[in-house]
This record gives structure tokens, sequence and C-alpha cells, in this order.
């Protein structure tokens, strides 16, 4: 699961990097504050990375997902963008659950067929 959810994530750091960068076109947004939210929404990805393992990691995914999704009020492209990583999102996490026990299952049969050396 760690695998595929961190390549989402790292997806999603480039997106809000860009959208970072559109967002500066808006009169009505400081270059300050697009780029201090946008820094830390860019972090938290890569810390999440790091995290999604832990308990907490899916769901602080998930926040971060509705978070992409809402910055489409600033940038309207975002929603489409939002959408599109949380339905990555949620197919990373639900396809990396099933990847990781068929692994446990496989390393469980790999280890109750070899023979006990004595």
């Amino acid at each position: 699961m760690r695998t595929l959810c961190s390549s989402t994530l790292i997806g999603e750091f480039f997106i809000i990097g860009f959208a970072g960068l559109v967002a500066m076109k808006d009169p009505d947004l400081s270059t300050s504050t697009v780029w201090t939210v946008s820094g830390i929404a860019m972090f938290l990805c890569l810390a999440l990375c790091g995290v999604v393992t832990r308990p907490g990691g899916v769901a602080l995914g998930w926040v971060l997902q509705l978070a992409l999704v809402a910055s489409g009020f600033f940038v309207p492209m975002m929603f489409f963008m939002g959408v599109v990583f949380a339905a990555l999102w949620w197919a990373s996490v639900h396809y990396g659950r099933r990847v990781d026990e068929a692994k446990a299952r496989f390393a469980a049969q790999a280890e109750s067929s070899t023979p006990d050396a004595a």
C-alpha cells in the first residue's frame, strides 16, 4: 500500500505546485499567501509518504484529498484534479491493501512449505 499511496501523493505534490503557479495570477490572492498554503500542502504530501502506513495516515490522506478538491474555489480546474486524485487515492488504498494481503498470504505459504532443517 505504501508504494501506491506514496506515488499518488508525489503526483499531488506536483499538481499543488502547478496550481500555486496558476493561483498567483489571481489579483485577489497575495503571492505570499498562495505559496504559504501551497508550500504547506506540498510538505504534507511529502510527510504523508512516510506515515501512510501508520495509524491515521490514510485518514490524513483523505483530509488532504478534501482540501485538494476545496482548492477548486480558488483555482477552478482543481475541482476536477481533486476528484481525479481522490479517486487515485481510493484506488491506491484499496488495491494497496489487497496487494499487502496477497503478499502476506504468499509469505505464509512459502514459510509453511519449506521443510525445517533440524
